[in-house]
């Protein structure tokens, strides 16, 4: 087991890695999705997201869990890693074979032709994810998280730039698809260029039987919350067309941006760690809970920004003709919120290896979305956004007290993590709609709103650096990064 001060410093140096990265990987992704949004329109979105709501299910047994167990593990052999490897090799391709094969099924479900080529050519996806698993978990178990993030950087700029010059061109709903396959082929290539490691035959009786069970209990407990997460899109898609489907999927991916990106940034940190701590019940109880408040301290204020000033900020991402995601965005808000809550919890669980215990959690919630999917289906878009948003934000509590149930995190840490980004958020918002209301005629667009973030962001660090007894924890965070 690394000594406190080296996994200290390591997680430290590691976090604030990923962090700046996931700031750039943001910024592409926005800056990209604002150019692109004005080159396509929602139907070209929607094609694309009909076959990615489908196709995305497969793409959980891209691994099988089997990245994840190679991070979890104490220890683990070179021939495991290399058997891993062509296991998920063979993985990829069934995945590609499989997927070829529904893609006239995939065109016949939505009553869309031209879904059918797009079904081909994402399909070759799989088959490149799959051949850099284990090469990007082997980074990750000796947390060289600067390489993984210049190749992330470098795949993603990649893939931007092949799509917005292929929307440019005039190829339409193409350069949505170009961008979904070249990034993981880029990302793959770098992998391998970085690691320089060349997998062995594979060899039968080197232990894979426990690491096989535990990849396979991840791989179901994604697949619930997939089919839960992503029924929505589905049925959109089938009963209300691409128009429909364009403006929720839109809306719900930039709802989801900030957060998918700060769980990216702390998430893989987080495993690393407290996988190595397993042992420790009272190092893991600190560490996870320093991840923790560092992720709800930064998706609360996104969590207000995003419900109040809706309106804004899609009219300044996406363009004039967009305004009908609006109201599905500030709808979704408090799914921000929720994911802050709950994918913590996920990397708590999963480094203690109560892998089933989050199965048994998706199991329980996943009727509940999907009823309330076929509740909200007849009123379109912004019936499944309410029915969607209610349901997980009356699960936050359940959920949280099941995970935690056994562990050496208690319920009542994870509301003292919560309150004072809580009130300093509610306090920042009010501050800053004030100033919405009293000079948001004057001023055009793009000014009020960066008025407006400006504001709310002053008032929120005030309330939580000042007021707030946690300002002596994130100011030794603070410390600790520029030391690292």
């Amino acid at each position: 087991m690394s000594s406190p001060s080296n996994l200290k410093e390591r997680t430290i140096r590691a976090g604030l890695i990923k962090i700046c990265a996931q700031g750039a990987n943001f910024f592409i992704r926005i800056g990209s999705f604002m150019v692109l949004a004005r080159l396509l329109d929602p139907k070209d979105y929607g094609l694309v997201g009909m076959v990615a709501a489908i196709t995305g299910m497969l793409g959980l047994f891209r691994d099988f869990g089997l990245s994840s167990v190679s991070v979890q593990r104490a220890t683990i052999t070179e021939e495991q890693t290399s058997t891993l490897f062509w296991i998920n090799l063979l993985a990829g391709g069934i995945l590609t074979t499989v997927t070829l094969a529904l893609a006239p099924i995939v065109a016949s479900f939505y009553h869309e032709p031209r879904l059918f080529w797009i079904t081909i050519v994402v399909a070759l996806s799989f088959l490149f994810n799959g051949a850099g698993v284990q090469h990007m978990a082997l980074l990750q178990r000796e947390m060289r998280f600067n390489v993984l993030a210049v190749i992330d950087i470098a795949s993603l700029m990649i893939g931007a730039a092949i799509a917005i010059g292929a929307a440019t061109a005039g190829y339409g709903y193409w350069a949505l698809v170009m961008m979904g396959v070249s990034v993981p082929l880029t990302t793959t290539l770098g992998l391998w260029f970085s690691t320089a490691w060349i997998p062995s035959v594979p060899r039968r009786g080197v232990g894979l039987r426990s690491m096989m069970r535990f990849g396979g209990t991840m791989t179901l407990n994604g697949l619930v919350w997939y089919v839960a997460n992503n029924i929505d899109k589905v049925l959109l898609g089938r009963y209300w067309g691409a128009d429909a489907i364009g403006l929720y999927n839109s809306a719900s991916q930039l709802i989801r941006l900030p957060t998918d990106n700060l769980n990216s940034a702390v998430g893989d940190v987080a495993f690393s760690a407290l996988s190595r701590l397993q042992g420790d019940p009272e190092r893991l109880s600190r560490y996870f809970l320093k991840g923790y408040s560092l992720v709800v301290a930064l998706t609360l204020p996104v969590t207000v920004v995003c419900a109040v000033f809706a309106d804004d900020l899609v009219a300044v991402v996406l363009g004039s003709r967009w305004v009908g995601a609006a109201d599905i965005f500030r709808i979704l808000a408090p799914t921000i919120l929720v994911f802050a809550i709950a994918n913590p919890l996920g990397w708590l669980l999963n480094s203690l290896g109560l892998v089933e215990r989050g199965l048994k959690i998706a199991v329980a919630l996943a009727p509940f979305l999907i009823g309330g999917c076929v509740i909200g289906l007849p009123y379109g878009p912004k019936g499944i956004a309410i029915a969607y948003s209610a349901i997980m934000t009356l699960w936050a509590v359940p959920l949280t007290v099941w995970a935690v149930h056994g562990t050496a995190i208690r319920v009542r840490d994870i509301w003292s993590t919560l309150c004072y980004p809580l009130a300093s958020s509610i306090v920042a918002a009010a501050s800053a709609y004030g100033l919405h209301i009293y000079c948001g005629q004057e001023l055009s667009l793009l000014p009020r709103l960066a008025s407006e973030l400006f504001l709310f962001g002053t008032v929120y660090m005030v309330g939580l650096l000042l007021v707030s007894d946690q300002r002596a924890f994130y100011l030794d965070t603070i410390r600790n990064m520029k030391s690292a």
